[in-house]
């Protein structure tokens, strides 16, 4: 059975009564960064913008929030040297969701969630299209009995982890300040603002479409929701929206699990193990068994 040791539960604790809440931070954040982005985006627009921001996008959604935040800060599918992973998750930070102890909790909460036989629809994606990205980008769950978090004291207790999870807005300002030495305001824009604009809203399509849509190959029993895979975002997401395996499987560094499939995060992971950066790559035939796991006919859903 696969068991989220960071998330303690009680008797009362309930993923589906609770409310879903105005955020300040979130507004004032995301919305900033989505005006600045929009009109700022448009007047500053230049080729050497442009390619400012596909760089920036693609090299910190791999290293940072695939293979730092995600894969290595939460689900420890690898092993790396220290300094190599405050640097993927500095990037992973960087991409603007939250600070390192903040995506711990919102990932596990989640999970945890989608884990149990009933859970809010915030949880799980199931309003329409406009209000759960109204309600994913501005705001927040409250549930009315929540369980606790026991996060590791490796990173609770880490210097690095807390200063990046209290500046994790500020995180943004050394690359901001390179950005304009080398280009100006325009690279600026285009390199932080439109970036971090374009992350946020992709992080919440795909969070939305691999819970509504796709194709699956695995049934957990039990969850009320459940991981699809969404193909034709394989590309962009470094391999994060073969979501189903990922259900699946959620310890694997290896996302593309059947035929065809391409997960750029793992093939990135492969080459640094062979400069010795990482090592121990966990896949599926490393983990242990799961009774609720079942393996399914190849189903899509519209």
């Amino acid at each position: 059975m696969y068991i989220n040791e960071r998330v303690i539960t009680s008797e009362q604790s309930n993923a589906s009564v609770g409310d879903v809440v105005l955020s300040p931070i979130k507004v004032l954040w995301v919305g900033g960064m989505l005006l600045t982005a929009v009109l700022g985006g448009w007047y500053t627009f230049s080729i050497s913008a442009l390619l400012v921001f596909i760089a920036t996008t693609s090299i910190i959604l791999c290293l940072g929030h695939s293979l730092g935040m995600h894969r290595r800060l939460i689900h420890k599918s690898y092993k790396c040297p220290l300094w190599l992973e405050y640097f993927f998750v500095h990037l992973g930070v960087v991409v603007g969701l939250a600070g390192p102890i903040g995506m711990i909790k919102t990932h596990d909460m989640r999970d945890w969630a989608q884990r149990q036989p009933e859970c809010h629809d915030y949880f799980g994606h199931k309003q329409p299209m406009w209000k759960d990205f109204c309600w994913q980008l501005f705001y927040d769950i409250r549930l009315n009995n929540s369980p606790t978090f026991n996060i590791e004291t490796k990173v609770i207790e880490s210097r690095v982890y807390s200063w990046m999870d209290k500046t994790w807005m500020l995180q943004q300002l050394p690359l901001a300040f390179l950005l304009l030495l080398l280009g100006g305001i325009s690279w600026v824009i285009w390199g932080i603002c439109v970036r971090v604009s374009i992350s946020i809203i992709g992080h919440w399509l795909i969070g939305y479409l691999a819970h509504n849509i796709g194709q699956r190959h695995w049934h957990v029993n039990q969850a009320c929701i459940q991981g699809y895979n969404v193909p034709f975002a394989a590309l962009l997401t470094m391999g994060e929206s073969y979501h189903n395996n990922h259900h699946a499987f959620p310890g694997s560094a290896n996302f593309a699990l059947e035929k065809g499939q391409l997960d750029v995060g793992w093939l990135v992971l492969k080459k640094l193990e062979k400069l010795g950066l990482v090592w121990d790559l966990i896949q599926p035939e490393n983990l242990p068994v799961r009774s609720e796991l079942k393996r399914i006919d190849s189903q899509y859903e519209n």
